[in-house]
């Protein structure tokens, strides 16, 4: 709580922001990951500029001393890049290159000793990277093969990972499977890196659902995904001592009247604990709910839909105040202001250009 607060104090005193954008590479104008800043008064970002030029780094992750910057190369030969951040120039200097123990990997976290990096590869498995001191990552420790499938017989033949998450004690790890329906619960050893059972060893969410991102309330209390097939937000109770989730309410993230086609993405927790948000791909719109706070359940709040086109990724500041939206198909990135009391983000400076924009982080 105390480094939440100072994170938030250094945030507010600040008067800019340092952000790394992922993109997609193929059939695009952008060449890898790109830096920018975030004034903290108007809103308005920089003009993007080349940090380092890397394949498909369509996720990334960026260590809490905000020296080091993790990102995957997502192909069918999956890969995982280290690279160090220098904090004068904000370029990135490559580390090292390995196996991401799958293929099309999607999604990093680091656990919260930051030994170790872990990765879920689209194609089906999860896999554990121990951080060398420098920084560069080791061959996998741990990789597991998920099989299984559901009842969507376009997207859910087989398992398809999309994200990995560590509880707050660092004790539990939660690995979202689109394809089997499911939010495994695994075990961390945090000497080995491996992925021990845990009992029980998974949620399991309605057929169909195609469970995509994970996180947590700040009170540790309750956790949500959002699945990406049946576009719903489920809200769980959490039990911290057994890694036990327990289904307390599944909610759309659409309008009663919306008659098209979408796909959820993103999902993330105001710092503030009051509200959360999640991202429509179709509907192109960030929906917003309001967090009861004895209870973790969702009510709607309504939509922000201002220049948003396939928002992938998006990702609010460690103060709160603002949330920027990572258009992928509109090759841009939206920046809204946050209001405090309702929750809505209204549209705060132009958006800056960049080809196939699809995840979005600070650095710390």
């Amino acid at each position: 709580m105390a480094a939440s607060l100072l994170a938030m104090q250094t945030a507010t005193e600040a008067k800019t922001l340092d952000i790394y954008v992922g993109t997609y590479t193929q059939k695009s104008s952008s060449k890898g990951i790109y830096h920018s800043e975030l004034d903290l008064t108007t809103g308005a970002m920089s003009g993007p500029e080349l940090a380092a030029a890397t394949p498909n780094p369509s996720f990334i992750e960026i260590n809490p001393d905000g020296t080091r910057l993790y990102a995957v190369g997502e192909g069918k030969t999956g890969t995982v890049s280290a690279f160090s951040i220098d904090r004068k120039t904000k370029k990135l200097t490559l580390l090292n290159k390995v196996d991401s123990g799958g293929s099309s990997p999607c999604y990093l976290c680091l656990d919260r000793s930051g030994k170790f990096l872990l990765v879920a590869n689209y194609g089906g498995s999860v896999a554990v990277l121990p951080v060398n001191s420098d920084g560069s990552l080791a061959a996998a420790a741990c990789v597991i093969k998920h099989q299984g499938s559901s009842v969507n017989p376009k997207r859910q033949k087989e398992a398809h990972v999309h994200s990995v998450n560590v509880s707050p004690d660092n004790r539990f790890v939660f690995v979202a499977d689109l394809g089997m329906d499911k939010i495994l619960i695994y075990q961390l050893n945090e000497k080995t890196g491996q992925l021990e059972k845990n009992i029980p060893a998974y949620a399991q969410l309605t057929p169909g659902s195609g469970p995509r991102h994970f996180t947590f309330h700040p009170n540790g209390k309750f956790a949500y995904v959002i699945n990406e097939l049946n576009e719903t937000v489920i809200a769980f109770s959490y039990n911290a001592i057994n890694g036990e989730l327990k289904e307390i309410q599944t909610i759309s993230t659409l309008p009663a009247d919306f008659k098209g086609i979408s796909w959820c993405a993103e999902v993330k927790v105001h710092p503030n604990g009051q509200f959360l948000y999640g991202s429509n791909r179709g509907h192109d719109s960030l929906a917003v709910f309001k967090i009861d706070q004895e209870k973790g359940t969702l009510t709607a709040i309504g939509y922000q839909k201002a220049g948003i086109k396939n928002p992938r990724h998006f990702n609010l500041d460690p103060s709160g105040t603002f949330c920027l939206t990572a258009n992928q198909d509109g090759d841009s990135i939206c920046s809204f202001r946050v209001n405090q009391q309702s929750g809505m983000p209204e549209p705060a400076a132009l958006p800056i250009a960049i080809g196939k924009p699809v995840c979005v982080k600070f650095l710390p």
